[in-house]
């Protein structure tokens, strides 16, 4: 299974949920927050007298962690706030960014999953003319960019919004292939 090493808060209660029905003396405070590599939402405990920001990232490894008590474990997005929801694609898009190489890579060098289907089609918006276009276009050279695979492939949707659908897909478990997630 994946480790994250590093999160990024999408949403702090310092009192914990509200609909724990708890003493407020028993509630601990909660982050929720996605992983930064592999894209695992997560429950987390900060540390006593720490108080955290959305967007904040936090370090989640082995050894010394400098603001997170414990992780929780995983959540389903159904389980997240509304302001973690709303954080969620934007930070998405940021990290999409961040990381386009890895992403780019992909478009680049993925092959079949069996004899009639190709990881491409996977991708929202990506059907066999486009995955014929995007394997004809990468023999040429491999892509460089989201504008690159824009420019090559006629009339196909944004690269970086369909890699984010996808992403979203596969944390709400709508598929059995994990392209992107841990």
């Amino acid at each position: 299974m994946a480790k994250e090493e590093h999160a990024i808060i999408l949403d702090y209660l310092p009192n914990g949920y509200p609909l724990d029905t708890r003493p407020i003396h028993k509630k601990t405070p909660i982050a929720q927050a996605i992983g930064k590599e592999y894209f695992v939402l997560l429950e987390l405990v900060p540390k006593k007298g720490i108080s955290l920001q959305s967007h904040e990232e936090v370090y989640l490894g082995e050894g010394k962690r400098d603001k997170i008590h414990h992780i929780l474990g995983r959540i389903s997005l159904d389980k997240l706030t509304q302001t973690a929801k709303s954080e969620l694609e934007f930070i998405l898009d940021q990290l999409v960014d961040k990381y386009e190489k890895r992403f780019v890579e992909f478009f680049s060098t993925c092959g079949p999953i069996n004899t009639r289907r190709h990881h491409l089609e996977l991708i929202p918006g990506i059907g066999k003319k486009h995955m014929w276009e995007i394997i004809e276009a990468r023999k040429e050279k491999p892509f460089e960019s989201f504008e690159d695979i824009r420019q090559r492939v006629k009339l196909l949707p944004d690269p970086k919004q369909s890699v984010i659908k996808r992403i979203l897909m596969e944390i709400n478990n709508e598929d059995k292939h994990k392209l992107f997630t841990g």
